[in-house]
């Protein structure tokens, strides 16, 4: 499979990122999923420029991704796709399209009705059952903020969540 991770991060394409999971897992292809960003040429040109001229960047909707997993998948690129929130990433992965692919919770702030389940991630009811509905399509739910460090699954973020 040639996409080796979803991340669900909500300042998308930044150092950890691209240092942090690009690196180690030989990424040549970073997909921004995001429709507002897909639609503004200038922002896309500001996110470029953290990526390195080695590494492709693309900049898709949520429809037009769910069109191309297919070929992210067979592809001979090693693709890592950003997504800002897990709405988007529930969008993406309606009628299986995420089956088997890794779903990485990196990074959602604290914001008001979000509980700390870990430093880095923060969620609320709304959040917690879309992920349910999210790993209810065959994506592989977990979190972590970098390669190195333990993935906690799905189960156990709910239980920290309470």
């Amino acid at each position: 499979m040639a996409i080796v991770l979803l991340r669900v991060d909500e300042r998308l394409i930044h150092g950890q990122v691209v240092v942090g999971w690009c690196g180690p897992l030989h990424v040549d292809r970073v997909v921004v999923v995001d429709d507002d960003i897909a639609a503004s040429p200038w922002e896309q040109e500001l996110y470029i420029l953290g990526v390195p001229p080695e590494m492709e960047a693309r900049f898709a909707s949520v429809d037009e991704a769910r069109t191309q997993v297919a070929e992210w998948r067979d592809g001979p690129r090693r693709v890592i796709a950003l997504v800002r929130d897990i709405p988007t990433a529930l969008r993406l992965a309606e009628g299986g399209v995420l089956d088997g692919v890794e779903v990485n919770l990196g990074g959602i702030h604290h914001k008001e009705g979000r509980v700390r389940v870990l430093p880095y991630l923060h969620l609320d009811d709304r959040d917690r059952d879309a992920l349910r509905r999210l790993a209810a399509t065959g994506a592989t739910v977990s979190a972590r903020d970098l390669p190195s460090t333990r993935p906690v699954p799905l189960d156990e973020l709910l239980e920290l969540a309470g």
